[in-house]
C-alpha cells in the first residue's frame, strides 16, 4: 500500500507527445511514470472531487504521460501493456483517484474489443488505432439497456456496408471526455447485435453528463444520444453472438476483464484510503503534546484497528492477484481457451469481487473513525463514496451462488457477454 508523495510537480518523465509507439510496455519507465501521475492526481484530489467537473484536466494529465496508449491490448511490437501491468497501473492510479482509475479500466478493456469479437484471422485494428491516435475509449461491450419509454440503440443499413446509428444509452464512464465510443446496437434489418466505433465529436452525437453521483464523480458517466450518425464499414468492430451456444469462450472474457479491472479500482481506493489515514494518524501523534512519550503511538486499540484493516487489504489483494494471474493466462490462450478454463476464471473473478468489495467498504468506513476523534479531515469521505458507488451495482448474492454452484456441482458459468 503506497502513500502518494503529494508532490505538486507534473510528471516530466515522458517526452512531449508521449512515448514512441514501439516502446515496450514492460519498460522500467512505466512504474515511474505511473507513480508520478498518481502523485500528481493526489495533490488536488479533494478539490477536484468537490468541483465535480467533467474530467478534461485529468484526461490531459493521463495523455501527457502516455497512459491511455499504454493501456491497450499488447501487440507484436510491444504496443500496449500485458494484463498484469495494466491491472497494476489501474490500481495505483485508483489509490490516488478512483474516478480516474475507473476511466482507465473501461478504456483498457474496450481496446481489446476487436480481439474478443473479431474473426480469428481478421485484423486487430482497434488496439493499434487507439495507441497510434492516442484515443481515450469509452462505452460498453454489451448493448446499453433501453430506458423506460425509449428505444435502445439501432443501426439502419445505409448502403455500402455502412449504417446510421440512432438511439440513446447510458454509460458508466468517460462519455463526456472520450475520443471514441464503443457501443452495441441492433441492426434493424437483420436483428444482429453489432459493436461499432463512434466519434463523439460528430454533430449527430450529444453527450449529457450524469448530474449528481454519490461517488466516482469524475469518471465521466452520462448519457449519449445518437441521431442518424453515419457509421462506415471500417468502424464495425464485430457481431455480438445471439446466445451462449454460438459464443466462443475467449470472447466472454470481455465482461470478466472489465469486472476484474473494476475490482482493482476498488482495491486501489481502499489501499489509498488506508495509506492516507495512516499518514494522518502519524501526523496527529507527532503533533500531540505527549509525542515525546514512547507510548504515544502504542495505543493498543489503534494498533489493533490498523492491523485488522491492513490484514483485510492484504487478504483481498491475494485473492485479486490469483484472479489476475488466471485471466492473464486466459488472454494468452485466446481461441484455444475452453469452456472449463473460462469457467474457472469466472469463479475466481467472482471470488475477487466478493472479497475485495466488502473489504473496500469496510476500510473506507472505518478510517473515518481512526483519523481524527473530532472528525475526519475534509475530503476523507470521498474514499467511502467512491467505493460505494463502484461496488453498489454488483450483486454479491449472485456471485456467491455461482461460486457455490461451481464448487459443489462443478457447474460451468454461463457463457455470456453481459457483465
Amino acid at each position: 500500500m503506497r502513500t502518494p508523495k503529494k508532490s505538486a510537480l507534473r510528471t516530466a518523465s515522458v517526452p512531449a507527445g508521449g512515448l514512441p509507439a514501439d516502446r515496450r510496455a514492460d519498460d522500467a519507465i512505466w512504474p515511474r511514470v505511473t507513480h508520478e501521475v498518481a502523485d500528481d492526481l493526489a495533490v488536488d484530489a479533494v478539490a477536484r472531487d468537490r468541483a465535480g467537473l467533467a474530467p478534461y484536466d485529468e484526461v490531459a494529465r493521463l495523455q501527457e504521460a502516455g497512459l491511455p496508449a499504454l493501456l491497450t491490448a499488447p501487440g507484436p511490437l510491444g504496443r500496449g501493456a500485458d494484463w498484469r501491468t495494466a491491472c497494476a497501473v489501474v490500481r495505483e492510479i485508483s489509490a490516488a483517484d478512483g474516478s480516474v482509475g475507473e476511466l482507465l479500466a473501461h478504456h483498457c478493456v474496450l481496446s481489446w474489443t476487436s480481439r474478443f469479437l473479431g474473426a480469428p484471422a481478421g485484423p486487430r485494428s482497434l488496439d493499434s488505432r487507439t495507441a497510434k491516435e492516442r484515443w481515450l475509449l469509452a462505452g460498453a461491450v454489451e448493448p446499453p439497456r433501453p430506458e423506460p419509454g425509449r428505444p435502445g440503440l439501432a443501426l439502419t443499413p445505409a448502403g455500402g456496408g455502412g449504417y446510421l446509428l440512432d438511439g440513446r444509452g447510458a454509460f458508466a464512464s468517460g462519455v463526456t471526455v472520450a475520443d471514441r465510443l464503443v457501443v452495441g446496437a441492433r441492426c434493424t434489418e437483420t436483428g444482429d447485435l453489432l459493436l461499432v466505433l463512434a466519434d463523439p465529436a460528430h454533430p449527430a452525437v450529444t453527450a449529457e453528463p450524469c448530474a449528481e453521483r454519490v461517488g466516482q464523480r469524475l469518471a465521466g458517466a452520462g448519457t449519449v444520444a445518437f441521431e442518424r450518425l453515419p457509421v462506415g464499414p471500417g468502424n464495425v468492430l464485430g457481431t455480438l453472438p445471439r446466445d451462449e451456444h454460438t459464443v466462443a469462450p475467449y470472447a466472454t472474457l470481455a465482461p470478466l476483464a472489465l469486472r476484474l479491472l473494476l475490482v482493482h479500482v476498488a482495491l486501489g481506493i481502499a489501499e489509498g484510503a488506508l495509506a492516507e489515514a495512516r499518514d494522518v494518524s502519524r501526523a496527529g501523534l507527532a503533533a500531540a503534546p505527549h509525542a515525546a512519550d514512547p507510548a504515544a503511538g502504542d495505543d493498543p486499540y489503534l494498533l489493533r484497528a490498523y492491523g485488522e484493516l491492513a490484514t483485510s487489504a492484504h487478504t483481498a489483494a491475494a485473492v485479486v492477484e490469483r484472479a489476475t494471474d488466471a485471466l492473464a493466462r486466459g488472454l494468452l490462450a485466446e481461441r484455444l481457451l475452453d469452456v472449463e478454463e473460462r469457467s474457472d476464471i469466472a469463479v475466481l473473478v467472482a471470488a475477487a469481487e466478493t472479497v475485495a468489495h466488502p473489504a473496500a467498504l469496510d476500510i473506507t468506513t472505518r478510517i473515518l473513525q481512526l483519523v481524527a476523534p473530532a472528525g475526519p479531515p475534509p475530503g476523507f469521505d470521498r474514499f467511502w463514496r467512491n467505493a460505494r458507488a463502484l461496488t453498489a451495482p454488483v450483486p454479491p448474492d449472485h456471485r456467491l451462488r455461482d461460486i457455490g454452484d461451481h464448487y459443489l456441482n462443478g457447474t460451468h458459468a454461463r457463457l455470456t457477454l453481459l457483465a
